[in-house]
């Protein structure tokens, strides 16, 4: 060994030691920044126009997960389209009517039979029904029995009005038809309800109207069929005459009511499909300029 190999040496682990260290430093971050966004924070950029004026596409949100909770699940399951049990860490506080919510979208591509988890299906909506109310659309407008205040975009609902007393609906491409899609019940977004909205323990009769109302989430929480029999109700092979849910549920809409894919055409939003609430916009890209609109940069979300 010369005189100088020991200087090499030693230069050569100062080298290697600041790489592992600054290699470290950047996996401690990723990962710091990994549980950032799984249990606080997360972004989501809007892709339409289903939410005017509150939001415009191309806005991109920021989307508070405490107030629920950050929800945990196996991704890699979830990615391949199997069943996953969806767990919460504790809420800093409750979902409002009239927050706006991020939530997975619950049903497969045009089958609004049966509520399945689509976990890179992102909607954004706001919420005009809590667990525990009872909910009806008279006339385009929303109400919750017993509350008083507006509930959702009250000048969209008064459009949708207007246009439909004129018999413009089908020239507007406006779709009548509403949830349930049964003989049992039906209803239109002009006229919807009263529905209630069942919260984790509520038990209702199962009779046939239930069924028609209840049958996709009760299938999504038992993996069983519900059948209606004459009026008997019938989990797969098992009479049944009562009902005990296991979840809370949400009614939700879009603010600009003409062109909105949301409850009142696929119902029942369950609290697990939740990411959380959307507080702020934090970039917002006109995309047909592609300029930023600045007037609109941490603009908060109402």
């Amino acid at each position: 060994m010369t005189k100088n190999e020991p200087h090499k040496m030693r230069n050569i682990d100062w080298y290697l030691n600041k790489i592992l260290n600054l290699f470290l430093m950047v996996c401690g971050a990723a990962l710091i920044w990994i549980l950032f966004q799984v249990t606080c924070i997360a972004t989501f950029k809007i892709p339409s126009d289903s939410m005017e004026p509150a939001l415009l596409a191309g806005d991109n949100i920021l989307v508070n997960k405490c107030v629920m909770g950050g929800r945990l699940f196996n991704v890699w399951d979830a990615l391949g389209d199997k069943e996953v049990d969806i767990y919460r860490l504790p809420g800093l506080g409750k979902v409002k009517r009239n927050d706006v919510l991020v939530f997975n979208f619950p049903y497969l591509e045009q089958r609004w039979d049966s509520v399945a988890f689509r976990v890179m299906k992102y909607y954004v909506k706001r919420c005009v029904a809590l667990p525990g109310d009872t909910f009806e659309i008279s006339r385009g407008h929303y109400k919750v029995h017993g509350y008083t205040s507006v509930l959702g975009n009250l000048r969209s609902q008064d459009d949708l009005m207007r246009i439909v007393e004129r018999g413009l609906e089908g020239d507007c491409g406006i779709v009548m038809r509403g949830y349930p899609y049964s003989d049992i019940v039906y209803w239109d977004i002009m006229n919807f309800g009263p529905l209630y909205l069942p919260a984790k323990g509520d038990v209702i009769e199962m009779t046939s109207k239930h069924v028609a109302l209840y049958r996709n989430v009760i299938e999504w929480e038992q993996k069983k069929k519900l059948l209606l029999r004459g009026d008997t109700a019938l989990l797969n092979d098992s009479v049944i005459h009562t009902y005990r849910f296991k979840e809370n549920y949400y009614f939700v809409a879009g603010d600009k009511v003409m062109n909105s894919q949301d409850s009142r055409y696929w119902g029942l939003l369950p609290e697990p499909f939740i990411v959380g609430k959307a507080v702020r916009i934090w970039k917002s890209v006109d995309r047909n300029t592609d300029k930023i609109r600045w007037n609109r940069i941490f603009k908060k979300i109402e």
